[in-house]
């Protein structure tokens, strides 16, 4: 069976969702700043004014790639196989962040860097189960009291991130070896988060 492309899936009616995953590749090679419409259209073989038809200008198919990217991030932290307690639950989405970021760099970047989404709506949807399993496993690990469960998540968080960040600088090596200590100490440092919990609120 032939393979589908992008175009193909073009013509067949699904520009919106070809130029999403043109941008991506993109992105992926040039950065964000390498990425524009015209660009996307060229890589195509569309006119420069039919993703028009889609999208009002370059920021909202960029907010389309950030959902996308939220998609991803999910599938990335469902990949993790967490235990049933709250606690291995909770690394299980810290180590599954890492792995995304180390996975998609060009795009964490680009997405979860200089022009975050969170906040929109179309992304706040798309990564609703990563931030369903924050706040459960949060509520359950804080005796029901929101505040210690908002700050223990927001530690988790920023401590996923920061790992992510290191590795992308090379502070734990390269290659697989060093996604695996990045993961491994963000999950050692939420650990830590979890056993100092009440000090956070």
């Amino acid at each position: 069976m032939p393979r589908t492309t992008k175009r193909d899936r073009y013509h067949h009616g699904d520009l919106r969702a070809a130029l999403i995953d043109t941008a991506m590749e993109l992105i992926a090679e040039q950065g964000v700043q390498g990425f524009s419409l015209a660009e996307a259209s060229r890589r195509l073989g569309v006119a420069v004014s039919a993703p028009y038809r889609h999208f009002a200008d370059r920021e909202e198919l960029l907010l389309a790639v950030g959902v996308r990217a939220g998609e991803l991030l999910v599938a990335a932290v469902t990949a993790e196989r967490g235990g049933d307690s709250p606690e291995e639950r909770l690394v299980a989405v810290a180590r599954g962040y890492v792995r995304f970021a180390a996975k998609h760099r060009t795009m964490f970047e680009a997405v979860f860097g200089t022009r975050t989404p969170v906040g929109e709506p179309e992304f706040e949807r798309a990564a609703q189960p990563v931030k369903e399993a924050f706040h459960d496993a949060g509520m359950a690990l804080s005796g029901g009291d929101p505040a210690v469960a908002e700050a223990l998540g927001t530690a988790v968080a920023a401590t996923a991130h920061g790992h992510a960040a290191l590795l992308h600088l090379g502070m734990f090596g390269q290659g697989e070896e060093a996604v695996d200590t990045a993961v491994r100490r963000a999950a050692a440092a939420t650990f830590a988060l979890i056993a100092g919990r009440s000090a956070l609120a």
